[in-house]
């Protein structure tokens, strides 16, 4: 029986089934055998390369790490920093920044690439770092953080200020030196790193610190910060071209003169700050007037004000002689009026002599009517009047009927006089008025009759009937 297999057709390329052909001595590997071969030459070749290429596609992922590329004019390699080299490094990489990049190439044999793990990472050169200067000036720029609208205006007179550098230096020395000199001032230093690993960071801390200092507690708040550091290479600025320490000087509610370096240096502190200082002494003097300068405008404006109020009162007394010279004498103006009040108290006079001469002649007259007959011819015509009408009244009298046996009979509590039988039995105690005088009695009921029953009588026998 033929062999299926054996009777295939075969090529030039191989066969359809792997066989061990004579003068073969290479075993077959796998591919993952074949990726940690290569991966141990390449790092045992390359186990530590400096790079120099120009940052593309940098991106930092959620675990920390980030991933890059970098090119030249010819070729690209794949590059990674672990999340621990990242917090590390001394910039912030962009896009489109030339570096050297330390470290050891590798291969990943999950995609057949070979790329750098890289431990450190520098700018290439000063041209590099002026690159990247630019490029987050721009960004930042473009964010608002150097707007002058966005500024805030110094307080004349600082009552505190604080200052934000290293502790050691000349620089607060000098600070403190030129306040002394020129207005004493209530100083708080915020210690911190001007350099180096970290500076940036410390220093958008002691701003945020400043700045959450609340008005009225134990610290004082300051009224004007102080952000400064002495001369140095653009690498010994660069704390204060960090984005963290920009941001913190832009966001700060409290005005900030920015400090660092000398005249010809520039950062972008500056530019975030409210007012950009050429050296820490002129800070500080920008800070605050000079006392005497104070003292001397003060007592300039003392006697200014004095010499103007001392002149005020000069052309007042001026005005008041001037109206003194156009207003009239005094006999002038009070002359007319002391005539008229003369005319008015003779007028007075004569008035008051007319009324006692006509009060006079009426009297007189009067007493010319009181003549001795015609007072007795009055007098005697009242008394006749006087006597008709107290006839009358005699006459009217209801006591005369008395004299002719008549009794008058009133109440004995209200004294009203009774005139009818009803109103004496309603009023019960009578008082019986005769002629010769009173006697009080009590009307009773005797048979559906009302007798007068005299009260002081010893009992009669027979009651008076009404």
């Amino acid at each position: 029986m033929a062999d299926p297999i054996s009777d295939l057709p075969t090529t030039d390329m191989g066969r359809l089934v792997a066989e061990e052909i004579a003068g073969d001595n290479a075993a077959p590997v796998s591919v993952g055998e074949l990726a940690m071969k290569l991966k141990r030459v390449v790092e045992g070749e390359f186990g530590h390369v400096r790079l120099r290429g120009e940052i593309s596609g940098y991106k930092r992922v959620a675990s920390g790490h980030a991933y890059l590329s970098l090119k030249d004019d010819s070729a690209v390699i794949d590059g990674v920093i672990w999340k621990g080299q990242v917090s590390g490094l001394a910039f912030q990489p962009q896009d489109g920044v030339e570096v050297i990049a330390t470290g050891r190439i590798t291969t990943y044999p999950g995609r057949s690439k070979y790329q750098i793990i890289i431990e450190r990472m520098e700018l290439a050169g000063e041209g590099a770092l002026m690159a990247l200067l630019e490029k987050l000036k721009a960004k930042l720029a473009d964010e608002g953080l150097f707007d002058s609208a966005s500024k805030k205006p110094l307080p004349f007179l600082p009552r505190v200020i604080g200052v934000v550098t290293s502790p050691t230096g000349a620089v607060i020395r000098d600070i403190l030196h030129r306040l002394e000199d020129r207005c004493p001032t209530h100083v708080i230093v915020w210690p911190v790193k001007v350099q180096g690993d970290g500076a940036a960071a410390e220093v958008a801390a002691a701003l945020h610190g400043f700045d959450a200092i609340a008005p009225g507690g134990p610290v004082p708040r300051p009224d004007l910060v102080i952000v400064a550091r002495g001369g140095g290479s653009i690498e010994d600025l660069w704390a204060f071209n960090e984005e963290v320490a920009v941001r913190a000087i832009a966001a700060c509610s409290i005005p900030i003169i920015s400090a660092v370096g000398h005249e010809t240096d520039t950062t972008l502190a500056d530019f975030a700050a409210d007012l950009r200082a050429p050296t820490p002494t002129a800070a500080a003097e920008m800070a605050v007037p000079v006392l005497a300068d104070l003292r001397l405008t003060l007592d300039g404006h003392g006697q200014r004000m004095e010499r103007c109020a001392r002149r005020y009162h000069e052309r007042g007394r001026e005005r008041l002689d001037a109206l003194v010279r156009v207003l009239p004498k005094r006999d002038a103006l009070l002359g007319p009026q002391r005539q008229k009040a003369d005319d008015m108290g003779a007028r007075l006079d004569r008035g008051l002599e007319r009324r006692v001469t006509l009060a006079r002649g009426a009297l007189d007259r009067a007493g010319g009517a009181l003549r001795l007959s015609v007072l007795e011819r009055q007098l005697a015509g009242a008394r006749d009047r006087l006597d008709r009408t107290w006839r009358l009244v005699e006459s009217l009298n209801p006591d005369r009927l008395l004299d002719r046996g008549y009794v008058r009979v009133s109440a004995k509590l209200s004294g009203a006089v009774l005139a009818s039988a009803a109103a004496a039995r309603t009023a019960g105690a009578v008082t019986l008025h005769f002629r010769d005088g009173e006697v009080d009695a009590r009307v009773e009921r005797s048979g559906g009759k009302a007798y007068v029953k005299n009260n002081d009588a010893p009992k009669p026998d027979q009651p008076t009937l009404l």
